[in-house]
């Protein structure tokens, strides 16, 4: 019989959460620890010496011997360092388990090995982290025992930030302070703080790992850079939601477990619309709390994969033909005392503050639509945007009915009087209840989607961190927040003054609304007659970090310096050229060294076979013939595309222009990559089986 798991034992017992400390710190201790995470206030040495015994004790109790400060540098992934809690021993060679407060507060990881744009030189190595109190620390347990892991920002020796927190938590003051402005112009005197909240939706890939660990692409990129199309992809739609196979239930409900342990709210599970494709979503929390757990899920699904046999991918785009992962970063703004600002009410034509705030994030988005498409730019979501499951790679929103007829009238009229309500939805079955249904549909299609009281940002790439595009949807929020409150605090009649305000911003930043299908060709040309921004790649979007515009409002609100956005440029860029060499030398080899011999093999197995046929007296080899000649004319372009590939590859520009080695990279390896690709794949389709030499499509996502 299966073991019985008490959800609510299990939940956030590896967690130094607000219950621990109030159980273990002194009431003064936790009252000032408290006072700094609500209200941003310093937290002496004192205080720090306190929580660090008492998270030192109770990390011992839960079999840690080791702590860490767990940052998030600009590599993409998490960073860590562990020490032990011993110290000197004494005289009679007993050890000390201590734990400071100057420890818990700072660490001091070597900062010249992470990405830094060019903000550090490879000889300054000094870099710290700090504690990041508003996220609590937690216990993992793995392979090698217990570890206190402590959430931290990292920054340089100078003070620019080296990670994804800080400018994180810059971000999410800014927009606290712009939106208590906002709310206290409304009337609202009691909300202390205004919080951005995020539920990250993950979408992921399972394959067999002894598969996987035939395919040297998914091993070095994460992706196949080869492959033929099954028979079967995803055309039947028998795979979303779909009932879930044994092996993968298994593995959901060890993911589960192990998320419930860290405080993780896992929630929803389900099969996603590819083969293999599968999706695990939590419930919303502070964006900063929603970063670390994010970040925390995606190490745990690739640790329980691997437990059962299997491998999960992250990559954006791991098997082309067939819908490639993103990570829909659902996004709110929470009081502290459980006001969502983007709560529209039962009539949104009434609710003034929410057509404040609604049309502020309208203002937003279309004065900033090209650092939202930045802050979704990847790799790998090149190869995801715009296709016919992911929304395309052109920033528009989407209100649904309801609320576009309540921004018509205020456009038109200059006064909304009505919004449009639900109707009864009848099933036709007498035994399942009439029941209303919501006023407005749903737009998959679209990449930033009001969905009842959230906006939804769908582009966000399924191995990203969620850090960046937070960022940026709190600061160009604050900003429309700001400007906002400059004109409402000065206005003599503020009823009037909103008004106006609300019709201005929804008026001037209609052309950024569309709630038509994305996907349509027709879109395009549509986007581009409103002028709204159309980045297609990666490279394409990277020069909006370093605009003066980008420049002035990060500035503004502290959230970068424009020091920092140039850094990060210049890594975007590093990052781009670097991959796609990686991708390009990995093609050759396997081309080289696996498909080359194999397919050689096979024209030899044809010729023998039709020459043995000839020498027993039979004339009609016909069919041998046409497959040899097939094979050694693939085989011949892919011999020409190799030399073509490596030769671009040979030239790729070295020196310091990381700006010039994307866009040669974009411009010549990455066409001659998919001239290499074709010819494979049609060879994949003529030669046996037996013979090839790596798992296919079929294999891989059908198999599992």
């Amino acid at each position: 019989m299966e073991e019985y798991v008490d959800v609510k034992t299990l939940f956030g017992c590896d967690v130094f959460n607000d219950a621990v400390m109030q159980e273990r710190l002194p009431k003064k201790t936790y009252k000032e620890l408290k006072k700094t995470i609500e209200e941003g206030s310093e937290i002496s040495l004192e205080v720090a010496d306190v929580v660090a015994h008492e998270m030192k004790e109770w990390a011992i109790e839960k079999g840690a011997t080791h702590y860490s400060h767990w940052f998030q540098p600009l590599t993409g992934v998490t960073a860590e360092k562990h020490d032990a809690f011993i110290s000197a021993p004494k005289e009679d060679g007993r050890v000390i388990l201590s734990f400071s407060g100057k420890e818990l507060i700072k660490g001091e990881p070597d900062a010249s090995s992470f990405p830094s744009g060019g903000l550090r030189a490879t000889f300054e190595a000094r870099g710290y982290t700090a504690w990041d109190c508003t996220s609590p620390a937690f216990v993992r347990h793995d392979a090698a025992g217990a570890t206190l892991c402590i959430p931290t920002a990292f920054c340089s020796y100078t003070g620019e930030a080296l990670d994804q927190k800080t400018p994180l938590l810059r971000s999410m003051e800014a927009i606290n302070h712009e939106a208590l402005r906002l709310i206290r112009l409304f009337g609202n005197t009691t909300s202390k703080r205004v919080t951005p909240c995020v539920g990250a939706e993950q979408e992921y890939f399972l394959i067999d790992k002894g598969k996987w660990l035939e395919r040297k692409d998914l091993i070095y990129t994460g992706r196949t850079l080869f492959g033929a199309m099954p028979p079967k992809g995803q055309e039947m739609d028998d795979h979303y939601l779909g009932s879930i196979r044994q092996r993968v239930s298994a593995y959901m409900k060890e993911v589960n477990e192990e998320c419930w342990r860290l405080g993780i709210t896992a929630k929803t599970q389900h099969n996603e619309a590819a083969p293999a494709q599968h999706e695990l979503a939590p419930i919303y929390e502070a964006a900063n709390v929603a970063a670390d757990h994010n970040q925390m899920m995606m190490r745990i699904m690739k640790k329980v994969a691997s437990r059962h046999g299997m491998r999960c991918l992250l990559h954006e785009k791991p098997f082309a033909g067939v819908n490639g992962s993103g990570k829909h970063n659902n996004w709110s703004l929470s009081t502290d005392d459980g006001i969502n600002l983007l709560e529209p009410g039962k009539n949104p034509h009434d609710n003034i503050q929410f057509l404040m705030v609604l049309s502020c994030v309208l203002r937003a988005v279309d004065r900033h639509a090209d650092l939202l498409r930045e802050s979704a730019a990847d790799v790998g979501n090149d190869h995801r945007l715009g296709g016919n499951e992911a929304p395309p790679a052109i920033i528009s929103v989407f209100l649904g009915e309801q609320l576009q007829d309540v921004l018509d009238q205020l456009i038109s009229t200059g006064t909304a009087t009505h919004s449009k309500k639900g109707a009864r939805l009848s099933t036709g079955v007498r035994t399942i209840p009439e029941f209303m249904k919501d006023a407005t549909d749903r737009n998959r299609t679209s990449p930033f989607a009001f969905t009842g009281n959230k906006f939804e940002f769908r582009m966000v790439g399924s191995r990203d961190s969620i850090s960046f595009c937070n960022v940026v949807l709190n600061t160009i929020v604050a900003e429309s927040f700001r400007d906002a409150c400059d004109r409402l605090e000065k206005a003599e009649n503020f009823d009037l003054a909103v008004h106006d305000l609300i019709k201005e911003y929804a008026s001037e930043h209609q052309r950024i609304v569309f709630n038509g299908n994305g996907y349509a060709k027709e879109w395009e040309k549509e986007a581009r007659r409103r002028g709204l921004p159309i980045l297609p790649s990666m490279v394409d979007a990277i020069p909006a970090l370093t605009t003066e515009k980008a420049f002035t409002l990060f500035e503004d609100f502290h959230v970068f310096t424009r020091a920092e956005l140039e850094s990060r440029s210049e890594i975007q860029y590093d990052i781009y050229a670097k991959a796609i060499n990686i991708e390009a030398k990995t093609m050759l080899d396997i081309a080289a060294k696996q498909i080359v011999p194999a397919v050689i093999r096979y024209t030899t197995i044809l010729a023998d076979s039709a020459n043995a046929i000839r020498n027993a007296g039979i004339t009609e080899t016909s069919v041998q013939m046409d497959l040899l000649m097939k094979t050694t004319g693939y085989l011949k372009q892919v011999h020409e595309a190799m030399g073509v590939l490596s030769d671009l590859v040979e030239k790729l520009p070295s020196g310091q222009n990381a700006a010039k080695r994307a866009h040669y990279c974009r411009e010549k390896i990455v066409p001659q990559m998919e001239a290499l690709r074709k010819p494979v794949d049609a060879l994949e389709m003529i030669v046996d089986k037996s013979m090839w030499p790596m798992p296919s499509y079929g294999d891989l996502i059908f198999e599992v």
